[in-house]
């Protein structure tokens, strides 16, 4: 980004972001703490949460873990999954959020999902007030298409406000952001925070075994997302080349995911401490372009958006 992104005290934002969607949920409090610890030390300081996650656990946790550190680090939440994106449910979940994370003031506030129901300028004039109060520093939208986001950024620019982030989902299985929403984050100067690199644990290679526990088995919207044939290929391959490499191939596809030359900043995610470890690992790792295309060619590259395949 040209833009410069930190924390209150000047931190900058760190490459790597890491996602707290379990804590108070599969990630108990002591695992959330053992994990926290852990990104502070691989050097990410961005820790993203939403009002929705775990019944409001997660937030609850994470502000007791940040309280210390608070001014060093990058804090987000999101709003407006359930209920729409008008003022006052904005209002009213954001309200509670800042209570349960027991901060005034968050650096990014994303409006968790599109509302086709809600004019788009109801809903910025609500972030712009709310950065207008101190409350924010920058505005975010997740799971938008990216004709959505240009028309938030249009109606922004109208009340002298920026989209700043975005959350699409991003991995070697789920590659529909290349098409058009990596290349327009770059244009419009929008930091794609990448949620889901590891295909909802598939890309790490577990369920390849029988009784494999985990959400692919217990989760039906992540079985629908990703038990799909050619995607349990991708992950096996990927397995495969990760065993030649001598890593984990949770390393790999998290390392891939931030090698775009977008340069997103991938959502780390865990259960406990000794699942994380191998994404932490994707911090350290230097993919070289030729790594980098050869686990590019182990799953399907999406059309592109004009669907003109001579011209691809």
């Amino acid at each position: 980004m040209t833009q410069t992104i930190s924390s209150p005290n000047g931190t900058p934002i760190s490459r790597f972001a890491f996602g707290t969607m379990q804590f108070g949920g599969t990630a108990s409090e002591r695992d959330s703490a053992e994990m926290f610890e852990a990104c502070l030390n691989a050097g990410i300081i961005h820790f993203d949460t939403a009002y929705l996650y775990t019944d409001g656990a997660s937030e609850t946790i994470l502000g007791k873990l940040a309280a210390p550190l608070r001014e060093r680090l990058v804090i987000a939440t999101k709003v407006g999954y359930r209920g729409g994106a008008g003022a006052e449910n904005l209002r009213s979940q954001f309200d509670v959020s800042r209570q349960r994370l027991k901060m005034d003031h968050v650096d990014i506030l994303y409006l968790h999902r599109f509302d086709a129901d809600t004019p788009i300028e109801e809903t910025l004039e609500t972030f712009a007030q709310f950065k207008a109060d101190g409350q924010i520093s920058h505005v975010g939208l997740s799971n938008f298409a990216a004709w959505q986001v240009v028309k938030a950024t249009w109606a922004a620019s109208n009340l002298d406000l920026t989209i700043d982030f975005l959350q699409p989902m991003y991995s070697l299985v789920k590659r529909q952001a290349e098409v058009e929403i990596l290349p327009m984050c770059a244009d419009l100067d929008i930091l794609p925070a990448t949620y889901s690199p590891l295909g909802g644990g598939l890309l790490t290679g577990k369920y390849s075994a029988k009784n494999a526990d985990g959400r692919l088995a217990t989760d039906e919207r992540y079985a629908a997302r990703y038990d799909v044939d050619w995607m349990r290929k991708t992950a096996a391959d990927l397995s495969e080349l990760a065993a030649a490499q001598g890593v984990h191939p949770a390393t790999l596809a998290a390392a891939w995911v931030a090698k775009h030359s977008a340069a997103p900043s991938p959502i780390l995610s865990a259960r406990n401490l000794a699942q994380l470890e191998p994404s932490l690992a994707a911090t350290r790792f230097e993919m070289d372009d030729a790594l980098y295309a050869e686990i590019t060619a182990l799953s399907q590259t999406p059309a592109p958006a004009t669907d003109r395949l001579d011209e691809a």
